[in-house]
């Protein structure tokens, strides 16, 4: 296990050193929770257009259930596993760039960023599969693009980024599983 762990910080210091100033503010823009509120709507959008009223609302109940179950699910990993963020790790301190103001908390193991995008994208990716195909390739590439920015900006290791990913994915798709036994069950 150990040498996974360092692995992890060898990976993690490699991926953070690729980072300039330059590229920082995109970088914190992209890690931004709210600016993804166009895309959003977009996705509530495109529900209301091809599930309706009563689907999208029934969507939209299951979306916050869902981030909530993420976010608390991350929250309770975190303060269980205790790994440190890259950024309170005093061995890595030296050796690489936090390019955002400050680090968050202590602890990072597993990224709630990822696991809420990888969970949107899944989410939204099924259910809405059947009449737009390609929006769940376009949904995970950009979970994984806000996932590589907590890297980018020095406040996860990748094996938290992957986790959170896989958590996230999980979720999202069994959720979807749920919303979409829920409109049959109740004829929505």
């Amino acid at each position: 296990m150990e040498e996974i762990v360092q692995l992890d910080k060898e990976v993690f210091l490699y991926l953070n050193g690729l980072g300039s100033p330059e590229w920082d503010v995109l970088w914190q823009f992209i890690s931004h929770k709210l600016t993804w509120v166009s895309l959003y709507l977009f996705l509530l959008v495109l529900c209301l257009w091809k599930l309706g009223a009563k689907k999208t609302l029934l969507a939209v109940v299951m979306v916050a259930l869902l981030i909530t179950v993420s976010d608390q699910m991350s929250n309770l990993f975190k303060t269980g596993i205790g790994r440190l963020r890259p950024c309170h790790d005093a061995d890595l301190m030296d050796g690489m760039r936090l390019a955002k103001s400050r680090c968050g908390g202590r602890f990072g193991f597993f990224s709630a960023h990822a696991s809420n995008s990888f969970a949107l994208a899944l989410f939204f990716g099924t259910l809405l599969r059947p009449y737009f195909r390609a929006l769940l390739g376009f949904l995970v590439i950009w979970a994984a693009v806000v996932a590589y920015s907590r890297i980018y900006l020095g406040v996860h290791f990748p094996l938290d980024i992957l986790m959170g990913a896989l958590m996230g994915s999980l979720l999202g798709w069994l959720f979807s599983k749920l919303t979409i036994f829920a409109r049959r069950k109740f004829h929505l």
